[in-house]
């Protein structure tokens, strides 16, 4: 029988949710320094592009990694504290990269960064699962799946804004380390204060609704807590997630550079218009989830689906109109994020919840993360040969965004058939 809340339930669901969402968020100012920073720490450093950009490798490498750790770490200390020392250990890293100017000891902080923030994403979805049950996933994690294209979005502007401020002689590129650690600062301690991981830690009862059909069979013995149906269906969500992480790390990692390159912006407008990308994603992530619940009975997949054809279309019309002028193709980057976007954050986040349930939503969200964070190192590595061997031309960059849309969406396919055949889908 689903529980019926009490005022106590929606009280401490409200700051359960607006703690985890600030979470993901402030993990961000403590993520962006790096990027927004790159080229002002290689001028003062001499550092070349492939000396940045393995600094940069080193924390795709670990966070990658991070994301397995987090998997049983999450699960045997619990959501909780798994974040707090996530956060607790970024801000460290964070304000030892704004004190430090030699590449390999910003490597490795770069690398203590990314197995840090690994436990972010896995930790969060995990509270998420205890306090929402699955009927109202959908919608709940739409608007809450936000925080990342708000994260971001307001950590680029605010350490833009800072290390343009230092232009003028105020600051350096060392504040925008400062400045994102102390956000993550503050952070911590509202998380401290307003998360739990469950209702019971509150003396609660456990909010229980209808169950998903991708949950873990209860009569049959899984490996790590989750069924054979439900170990299939958290590797076509992992397959479905290498392909989509690809492309949006592709899309943060290169589009101010082409747009700075190939159309002639210079760099502070390239950074505006790449915004049009995380800009379109947030209705994206709402319009799916809310879809999701209310035409597809919380079926993920199905919507995830249709996003993903579109998205497939969208970076096919790159491929073909692109070159035209960087209105067209900021239109085109823009309806990629909202195509992307939703799916992304639905069956990372209310479809990593439906496969673990409550016990394990945190495991099936990091193994999940994990397997797409491969991605952004795969196109970290080749899109820059790409780029270098056809002399600047887009149009293999523009293929290979254009290949992996299509197979996230293959991806989605099968978890569509399987839903349809009978079979435990997501």
């Amino acid at each position: 029988m689903p529980t019926t809340l009490t005022a106590a339930h929606n009280e401490w669901r409200t700051k359960v949710f607006v703690a985890t969402w600030l979470s993901y968020v402030g993990f961000y100012f403590c993520r962006k320094p790096w990027s927004v920073a790159k080229s002002a720490i290689g001028k003062e450093a001499g550092f070349d592009a492939s000396t940045l950009g393995n600094i940069g490798a080193a924390y795709l490498i670990c966070y990658a990694i991070g994301q397995f750790l987090a998997s049983g770490m999450g699960t045997r200390l619990g959501p909780r504290v798994n974040v707090l020392l996530g956060m607790g250990l970024s801000i460290l890293v964070t304000l030892g990269m704004g004190i430090s100017i030699d590449a390999w000891m910003l490597a490795g902080l770069a690398g203590v960064n990314g197995l840090a923030q690994a436990t972010g994403w896995s930790g969060n979805v995990g509270t998420m699962a205890a306090w929402f049950h699955h009927g109202e996933r959908g919608k709940v994690m739409g608007v809450w799946a936000t925080n990342f294209t708000v994260g971001a979005l307001a950590s680029t502007w605010v350490l833009s804004w800072v290390l343009g401020w230092g232009a003028e002689g105020e600051a350096s590129w060392r504040q925008t380390f400062f400045v994102g650690a102390t956000v993550l600062c503050v952070v911590w301690a509202v998380f401290y204060l307003f998360q739990r991981n469950k209702p019971e830690d509150v003396g609660l009862s456990a909010i229980e609704g209808p169950e998903s059909t991708a949950a873990a069979d209860t009569t049959a013995v899984g490996f790590l807590g989750l069924s054979r149906q439900a170990w299939a269906n958290l590797m076509l969500v992992s397959g479905f997630y290498f392909f989509a992480k690809l492309i949006r790390y592709a899309i943060w990692s290169w589009v101010p550079f082409f747009l700075n390159r190939n159309y002639g912006l210079t760099d502070s407008q390239a950074g505006i218009y790449s915004t049009a990308f995380d800009l379109m994603g947030i209705p994206g992530v709402w319009l799916t989830g809310w879809l999701s619940d209310r035409y597809f009975n919380s079926r993920r997949a199905e919507v995830a689906l249709l996003m993903m054809l579109g998205m497939t279309a969208a970076c096919g019309a790159l491929m073909v109109f692109g070159h035209l002028g960087v209105g067209v193709f900021a239109a085109l980057l823009a309806c990629v994020g909202f195509t992307l976007y939703g799916p992304d954050a639905l069956l990372t986040g209310a479809g990593a919840m439906d496969i673990g349930s409550r016990k394990s939503a945190t495991f099936a969200a990091a193994v999940i993360s994990g397997f797409g964070s491969l991605g952004p190192i795969i196109q970290e590595l080749v899109i820059a040969k790409m780029y270098d061997a056809e002399d600047g031309d887009l149009g293999p960059v523009f293929a290979l965004l254009f290949g992996s849309a299509a197979l996230a969406a293959f991806f989605c396919g099968v978890l569509v058939y399987r839903n349809r055949s009978g079979s435990r889908g997501v």
